[in-house]
């Protein structure tokens, strides 16, 4: 194209949820109650696991991670949503998009590697009782965590230098409600083919090779815990394993769903629709899947319930 043609974007603009007017109020309401509900879950599991001396423990450990995670997730989206539904310009700066699209992809890969490493905690524990307090030790669980934050951050720099090296002209209405790769690839008037291979590739290798690890962990998991005799330890193994199991469903069908489906079968409502489940619902849903099915959170949280009852 001829310099003099276009002119390179300085701000994006997104089109949100819907474009009737009528429903931005409603569902600002809506989305609002969501990310509070949210930020107390996430805030108050964080909370509970560093104030009960009980859930001092590798599988705690890994769980408070998660909640801070989904904590932030949500609120590199929800602010910046909740904002435009009541905005009559919706855009976004282009740096800022940067910024929201390299945050969102650090803590989405995050989550899954998160998921990956609960799995081996909980396979441990279950398949080598004995020796669970020595092979997960203080210092393993924070090197395991401290590797999963590097390779988010180095997938995220790659994804987001490749994404914004792309050129940007007339065309700066995104389809959606915050800045993603996949509708910035389609505004872009740059030849995306080695971006949309790039992304597959890296959404294949880590989303499938989690997804086996945590598959082949559970055949181990559930094969071990049906030798044992005691129905009351079948039944408690069990139980400390379904609410992670719940989360691994609900994280990485919606990522195969997103990233996985042929290129032919993408559209941008249904992209939407996923996303607002993937960014904002499972961050609402997994402290409260991991509390309620949980007995030593609830127990935990009925202790400091009485506990500020008392001093009340």
């Amino acid at each position: 194209m001829e310099e003099g043609n276009h002119s390179e974007v300085t701000e994006f603009i997104l089109s949100g949820l819907t474009d009737h007017p009528e429903l931005q109020v409603p569902l600002f309401v809506v989305f609002l109650l969501i990310y509070g509900v949210t930020l107390v879950g996430n805030g108050g599991m964080i909370l509970l696991i560093t104030i009960d001396p009980r859930l001092h423990t590798p599988m705690y450990f890994f769980l408070r991670n998660l909640s801070f995670c989904d904590l932030c997730f949500s609120s590199i989206i929800s602010p910046k949503m909740l904002l435009n539904f009541l905005a009559e310009r919706k855009s976004i700066s282009y740096t800022a998009c940067a910024v929201q699209v390299n945050l969102s992809i650090i803590f989405a890969e995050v989550e899954c590697l998160l998921l990956a490493v609960m799995v081996y905690d909980r396979y441990v524990a279950i398949c080598n009782p004995p020796l669970y307090t020595v092979t997960m030790s203080r210092q393993l669980c924070k090197e395991l965590v401290a590797g999963v934050y590097i390779v988010g951050v180095v997938d995220s720099i790659i994804y987001t230098c490749f994404t914004f090296w792309l050129s940007f002209c007339s065309s700066n209405t995104t389809n959606h409600f915050f800045c993603d790769i996949l509708p910035l690839l389609v505004l872009s008037y740059s030849d995306t083919r080695i971006n949309e291979i790039m992304l597959f590739a890296f959404m294949s290798c880590i989303t499938v090779s989690n997804f086996v690890t945590v598959l082949l962990s559970y055949v181990y998991i559930i094969s071990t815990i049906l030798q044992i005799r005691s129905t009351e330890g079948r039944r408690k193994a069990f139980s400390t394993c379904t609410f992670h199991l719940t989360s691994v469903v609900l994280i990485f069908g919606t990522l195969f769903f997103m990233y996985l489906c042929p290129t032919s079968s993408y559209s941008m409502d249904t992209d939407k629709m996923v996303s607002v489940f993937y960014t904002l619902g499972i961050p609402m849903l997994n402290p409260l899947i991991y509390s309620l099915r949980n007995t030593e959170v609830k127990d935990a949280l009925r202790k400091e319930m009485n506990k500020l009852i008392t001093n009340s």
